[in-house]
């Protein structure tokens, strides 16, 4: 898989200036949980578009994904000023026992759909051994239930996706012995009137916000 994100995010050139309103949704959820002076991993950073946002919000912001060049597109886009750029395995058990209790807040949007549930429960075992006893992890997923299923081989061509529904990414969390403390989903259209109200049913996006 490591091959494939290469490929895809070497192709990428990392434009911001037109954001999205699922990730202008996604802040305005962020914002309630996200202070200067966080301790924050944004895991699976992809282009970095959310490390720039923690490092903008005050935070003291570590970078990671498993590809080289999604790296090297964040460090652009965050001109460097993450904590640390960290090119890691977040399947790797001996990376989360080096980094145990170190994050105030653990976030990743776009990532549990590219594994299988055992990964999954995998990784989100290392994310609650990563985060400090009072931190929060704060996932992102694509819903099932919506359109981008059918267009996300056209845009990600190469990359294996298995969407989430609500129910399963609350289960996801409560097998991993977290604590839920709010989800939902977002963006039902995309579009800047979207209906937040049918979000955890029908929204593009679901969440999950645990510790």
């Amino acid at each position: 898989m490591r091959q494939e994100w290469d490929r895809f995010w070497a192709h990428q050139k990392g434009d911001v200036k037109g954001v999205s309103w699922s990730k202008k949704r996604i802040q305005n959820i962020l914002d309630s949980y996200v202070h200067p002076g966080l301790k924050v991993l944004d895991a699976g950073c992809g282009s970095g578009y959310f490390s720039q946002y923690f490092i903008a919000r005050g935070c003291e912001t570590y970078t990671l994904d498993y590809s080289q060049d999604a790296l090297n597109l964040a460090k652009k886009i965050t001109k460097g000023s993450s904590q640390e750029y960290i090119c890691a395995d977040l399947l790797d058990e001996a990376f989360a026992k080096d980094n145990r209790a170190r994050f105030d807040i653990i976030f990743s949007d776009g990532l549990f759909e590219h594994f299988s549930q055992k990964e999954q429960d995998r990784i989100l075992k290392n994310f609650k051994q990563m985060e400090k006893s009072n931190g929060k992890t704060i996932t992102f997923v694509p819903n099932k239930y919506t359109l981008w299923r059918v267009l996300q081989p056209f845009y990600m061509p190469g990359i294996k996706e298995r969407p989430f529904s609500l129910s399963n990414l609350l289960a996801l969390y409560r097998r991993n012995s977290f604590k839920i403390e709010a989800f939902g989903g977002i963006n039902v259209l995309p579009v800047s009137v979207s209906p937040e109200s049918l979000g955890r049913w029908f929204g593009m996006l679901v969440y999950c916000i645990g510790e």
